[in-house]
Parts: structure tokens; C-alpha cells; sequence
């Protein structure tokens, strides 16, 4: 399955979230996908057991920061599960986030209402509808596939 997954190139995103202690928590996913546009709703699919999961389920609500492509150290830092990651790169919580917006490494952040979730395997399934979308630049979006990063091809 791993192989057959490295060779399926995606963008790169980090769902985060605050717990009910207003702590902030999050994690690299490259399992994201658009659902439907009425309403606007995305999938994304979050290991059992992790903590951004617990607390966008509690909350009830999580954001989804989509990465540029100088945002590899970020993605790199956000999946290795280091303790201190909010405290090694820059984030804003603006009014109404449903979670860090990561705002120096994201060209996109939308906050999202959990609306539906269902555990497969080792990892939930969370079905969420978009409440707004932020813009921060052109989306120059950083890719993950054959088990590396990559940017966009500019031609």
C-alpha cells in the first residue's frame, strides 16, 4: 500500500486545533480531499489516537493550513510530533479560527465544522464543512510524493 500511495503526488497540508485548554495541536496530512462545493465540504483523514484529532473532535472544529513550497521544514517538523512545534514556527489564532492559522507557511487556511467522522483502520475519516476560506499569496502549493518533497513545476 505504501508503494502503491508514494506514487500518488498531493498537496501538503497540517490540520491544527485548539483542546478545550486552548492549547494548540497539529499535524501534517497529505490525506485531504474536496467532498462537494454545496455545501463546501472537505474529507480529511487523521491517525487514530492523535492528539489534533482528539481535540478537533472535542472542539468540534479544526483548520486546514495548505503549505507552500518553502514551507518543507514545517511539514517535516509538524509530522515528526516534536512537543514544542508551535512554539518553532510563526501562527495566529485571527477571530472565529477554528484552529492555528499557520500563517507564514500556508498559501491557504480554511476553518472547517466537523460535521461527520468514521474510523477505518488506524485512521479517522473526518468529514468537515468549510466555513471560510483565508488567501495569505499565489498558491505556489508544496507537493509530497515518491516520499519527498517537491514544488509546483513553474513550466
Amino acid at each position: 500500500m505504501r508503494q502503491l500511495m508514494a506514487g500518488f503526488p498531493t498537496g501538503v497540508g497540517i490540520a491544527t486545533a485548539f483542546d478545550s485548554e486552548s492549547r494548540p495541536w497539529g499535524m501534517t496530512c497529505t490525506s485531504l480531499v474536496s467532498v462537494a462545493l454545496e455545501p463546501p465540504t472537505l474529507l480529511v483523514c487523521l491517525r487514530s489516537g492523535s492528539p489534533t484529532l482528539h481535540a478537533a473532535l472535542e472542539a468540534g472544529e479544526f483548520a486546514m493550513n495548505l503549505l507552500h513550497q518553502g514551507a518543507q521544514s514545517t511539514a517535516e517538523l509538524f509530522a515528526s510530533g516534536a512537543p514544542d512545534r508551535f512554539d518553532r514556527v510563526e501562527w495566529t489564532a485571527p477571530p472565529a479560527a477554528a484552529g492555528p492559522h499557520l500563517s507564514s507557511d500556508a498559501h491557504a487556511v480554511a476553518n472547517c465544522a466537523v460535521v461527520r467522522q468514521d474510523t477505518l483502520g488506524d485512521h479517522v475519516v473526518v468529514f468537515a464543512e468549510v466555513r471560510d476560506v483565508h488567501l495569505n499569496r499565489t498558491p505556489t502549493p508544496l507537493l509530497y510524493g515518491l516520499r519527498r518533497y517537491a514544488s509546483w513545476p513553474t513550466n
